[in-house]
């Protein structure tokens, strides 16, 4: 890390004097806060309601380190926010920065995913300007809430994308055009007359790109092809 970017600051409040601060109002807050510490990475605390969601103890939490995410969050989440996280520490301190982000969490004896909406920001610095503990606060989303179908529904696009992405970028130029005429219903003829090329060709690539995209029927094809924004 470049310590050139970073401004030496005034020491302010102690770490302990902070946690203190936030535990004499979380009761009054309709929010789970956990301060995470990304020098140590391990979670540093975690409001009383939210240990009491998860049913699990401060000594626990700290012993699990970064498993704490896996144990407790959906890893499509994760993969999400994390980096946007990662590139706020790392970028020179803005005192106001915060990432913003839907995230699934796994409450304690509860089979579904709990969608709760977070904040993050930095909560402590160093004396060079470095984070040391970022904050986050969490609020759960009324699972029949509007929002949350519309998350789910990104969610999915989004896992689509990432599981898809390798075998859409392997398709070449010509066969994305002609998924792209699939998709919008041309038949082989159709196709051929289009892009100039024998209806044998047409029906050649057709049979290849479903193959390929694992396609079984027009909707598949345009599901792929809306994905990806050829249609």
């Amino acid at each position: 890390m470049d310590m050139s970017t970073y401004t030496v600051l005034p020491e302010a409040a102690s770490l302990e004097e902070k946690l203190q601060a936030l535990q004499a109002i979380e009761r009054e807050l309709p929010a789970v806060f956990i301060v995470m510490n990304v020098e140590r990475d391990y979670v540093e605390y975690m409001s009383e309601n939210g240990r009491q969601q998860l049913d699990v103890s401060m000594e626990d939490l700290k012993a699990m380190g970064l498993r704490y995410f896996d144990t407790y969050f959906n890893p499509h989440d994760v993969a999400d926010y994390l980096p946007k996280i990662t590139a706020m520490l790392t970028a020179p301190a803005e005192k106001d920065a915060s990432v913003t982000f839907f995230q699934q969490v796994r409450l304690a004896r509860h089979l579904d995913w709990s969608w709760h909406l977070g904040t993050t920001r930095v909560f402590m610095r160093n004396a060079l300007g470095i984070p040391t503990h970022v904050i986050t606060c969490a609020i759960p989303i009324d699972p029949l809430h509007h929002v949350t179908s519309k998350v789910n529904r990104l969610l999915e696009e989004n896992n689509f994308l990432r599981r898809n992405q390798h075998i859409f970028a392997a398709l070449t130029k010509r066969e994305k055009e002609i998924l792209r005429l699939m998709a919008l219903g041309l038949s082989a003829s159709e196709i051929a007359e289009k892009v100039h090329i024998s209806e044998k060709t047409a029906v050649t690539h057709r049979r290849n790109i479903k193959s390929k995209i694992g396609a079984q029927s027009g909707y598949d094809l345009t599901s792929f092809a809306q994905a990806f924004d050829l249609i």
